[in-house]
């Protein structure tokens, strides 16, 4: 299992920074969330500095990047129906989906992140569905021979295990699969632990936080059952990115992100096991992963990266 953290607890960090303090605080990756070339959400947005400085800055803190978590979703229906297929609009998911892959690429991330999302309540699930894997076959196509994979996470109308896999299972790629968090999908009904098996070998990327009621809380500290979720992905020898979310981005007064992060780094090890920061207790490691594979490095990418 891959310790890591998203960038959505660290918006007014830069690059530098965030590479210099998740090395310290002993994470092993960095989920680095973006929205686009021309946003300005977060300062550590990898769009908006040129891909060979995010690569250095990385591979000097020793640190991969674990996945271009990207806000990509591919429910906008076609309105008017039959004209609606003419808009410039129509396409806009395509384009944003497949420049996330590009930017993957370019910085050396072996997974995006997208979305399905949601069902409109007056459209047959069978079309929307149908729609939505239409868009997302397209991206996943244009990964192709890149290196990098797409995971789709849960989310809307695909909250549970079991919808995730109805999009994963309609595309049938191996450059698919899915990223999970325990916290959208209990809100669902969903049973986590169960939701391991459900995804399988699909299940490349979790993400993990934990709350008391509706407030955040440090991991480990609240009612979400993180450790017992943690402990059956160790069970079933996951081994892809453990990502730790604290939602300061999107939850104004919440701690500070180095005491949030310095906490969840200790937590996480104790949990999983293996070689911590100095300072960290751990257990005994666990077995060697085998029933999730760790994704590839991706292609490098030629030509130019961009400049913001």
């Amino acid at each position: 299992m891959i310790p890591a953290f998203s960038t959505v607890a660290t918006p007014d960090w830069t690059l530098a920074q965030i590479a210099q303090r998740a090395a310290a605080l002993g994470f092993q990756a960095v989920e680095l969330r973006t929205f686009g070339d021309d946003s300005r959400q977060f300062a550590c947005d990898p769009a908006l500095t040129s891909d060979a400085k995010v690569r250095a800055l990385f591979r000097e803190a020793g640190l991969d990047i674990a996945c271009v978590a990207s806000s990509v979703r591919f429910d906008a229906p076609v309105f008017p129906p039959v004209l609606g297929y003419l808009s410039p609009n129509v396409d806009r998911s395509l384009r944003e989906g497949k420049r996330a892959v590009g930017l993957a690429v370019s910085i050396e991330s072996p997974l995006v992140r997208v979305f399905g999302y949601e069902i409109p309540a007056y459209e047959k699930r069978a079309s929307a569905v149908n729609r939505i894997t239409e868009r997302l076959r397209s991206v996943v196509d244009h990964a192709d021979k890149t290196g990098v994979r797409v995971v789709v996470e849960n989310g809307g109308s695909f909250s549970t295990a079991a919808e995730l896999r109805e999009i994963i299972d309609a595309i049938d790629s191996p450059l698919l699969g899915a990223a999970y968090s325990p916290a959208t999908a209990l809100l669902a009904g969903d049973d986590p632990l169960a939701a391991i098996r459900t995804l399988a070998d699909k299940l490349w990327l979790v993400h993990i936080k934990d709350a008391k009621g509706q407030t955040p809380c440090p991991l480990g500290e609240g009612d979400l059952g993180c450790r017992e979720f943690v402990g059956a992905l160790v069970a079933e020898r996951f081994n892809g990115p453990l990502v730790f979310e604290w939602d300061r981005a999107w939850t104004p007064g919440l701690a500070p992100a180095e005491k949030a992060l310095a906490h969840a780094s200790r937590t996480m090890y104790q949990w999983i096991g293996g070689k911590a920061s100095p300072g960290a207790p751990v257990a005994a490691a666990p077995a060697p992963a085998k029933s999730v594979g760790k994704p590839a490095k991706p292609a490098k990418a030629g030509g130019g990266g961009r400049r913001r």
